[in-house]
């Protein structure tokens, strides 16, 4: 399918229905298990339990994306800003084992149900990154954001800034449900194995710009 060019409306159609069945199966079944994790969060640290940064979404248009806070209240924009550092201090602990198993992205269920994300699609970010990228970058957007996506089950933070939006680009150009039913049964094992939480220094960069890598995306 050329960039740029719609993608069928049955299918996105469908893509719809499985995320909003999902999504609100999700809530009722995992209801129970995220207020007991915010009840963690909070007995661990003062402050609320659910924190919201504004995310791009589909198209570029913005939307508060709902995780399980990780960080100490006021913290996100000190230290290392939207990065991650070694052992980073404003993480708590609750937080780093929210973060290892992936739970901190539960409440997301909600955006999901609302139509501001999907199960799968590129990773939604965060709004000040959409002067950063080229063109092509860009490109992105031209599907809903998601909880997992290509990027995230071929090394998420493993792989340069660069090289995950080549794969989310890739992604957006051969987009089909087998592709999204592959990287859900992908996303189990990458969650099991906890990969690619954090890069091999254990850090997460914040990207900065710049364009995309030659190295060419795996096909499925």
């Amino acid at each position: 399918m050329p960039v740029g060019v719609s993608h069928g409306r049955a299918g996105l159609a469908m893509k719809r229905a499985l995320d909003i069945v999902g999504a609100g199966i999700g809530l009722l079944v995992c209801g129970p298990l995220l207020l007991l994790l915010a009840w963690a969060v909070r007995r661990d640290s003062p402050g609320p339990a659910f924190f919201a940064q504004q995310r791009l979404g589909r198209g570029g248009r913005p939307f508060p994306m709902h995780k399980l806070r990780t960080m100490a209240v006021g913290t996100e924009n000190r230290g290392a800003g939207l990065g991650i550092e070694t052992d980073d201090p404003r993480i708590t602990r609750t937080g780093r084992w929210l973060r290892a198993t992936s739970l901190d992205e539960l409440p997301q269920l909600w955006n999901i149900l609302r139509g501001d994300m999907s199960f799968i699609g590129p990773r939604a970010l965060p709004t000040r990154y959409l002067e950063r990228w080229n063109d092509r970058q860009r490109l992105r957007l031209s599907l809903p954001q998601g909880i997992t996506g290509w990027a995230q089950v071929l090394g998420r933070n493993e792989l340069p800034w660069p090289e995950r939006f080549e794969l989310d680009v890739w992604y957006i150009e051969h987009w089909s449900l087998g592709l999204d039913v592959k990287i859900a049964l992908m996303t189990i094992g990458a969650v099991l194995a906890r990969r690619g939480i954090a890069g091999s220094d254990g850090t997460v960069a914040e990207f900065r710009g710049g364009s995309t890598g030659d190295a060419p995306p795996s096909p499925p």
